[in-house]
């Protein structure tokens, strides 16, 4: 809330922070497949009502079925390419590439795969709630075991 008061004083208790790499969490909630590093999130460095790291999947990898509860999710791709699964029984793909953004809405079911012989996929990852929420699902929960 902004302190019509003392505009100076709220300026500074709300100050830009910068991150560094060697501050990110690597302990955050993980999916098998994936790496997921926090660089914003509750109890970290700020106060922030959303949940901001990178997420990375090695070549020739998938993660496995997951979706993060009530958390809307934007992603925007920094390196590599990725076949994205979704939907209730996997129906649904699409490719992301360099460049892209892609919206995951709450409680999707979905599952990333890196077809590169040699590049890592990358992805800059914000959330709407400062939680890290990963709900990992069985691997046949598509009626099928994870191919």
């Amino acid at each position: 809330m902004w302190n019509v008061d003392n505009p100076e004083t709220e300026l500074h208790s709300e100050a830009i922070r910068v991150v560094t790499p060697e501050e990110f969490d690597y302990s955050t909630a993980q999916t098998p497949g994936s790496k997921r590093l926090a660089a914003i999130a509750r109890g970290s460095i700020s106060n922030s009502q959303m949940w901001g790291g990178l997420f990375f999947v090695e070549p020739k990898s998938q993660t496995a079925i997951h979706h993060h509860g009530l958390q809307e999710t934007i992603v925007y791709v920094l390196e590599g390419q990725a076949s994205i699964r979704w939907g209730t029984r996997g129906e649904f793909e699409s490719i992301a590439k360099p460049g892209d953004f892609i919206r995951v809405p709450p409680f999707l079911p979905h599952r990333e795969t890196n077809p590169s012989d040699s590049v890592t996929f990358s992805w800059v990852v914000v959330r709407s709630t400062p939680e890290p929420i990963i709900v990992n699902l069985p691997a046949d929960y598509w009626g099928v075991p994870n191919d």
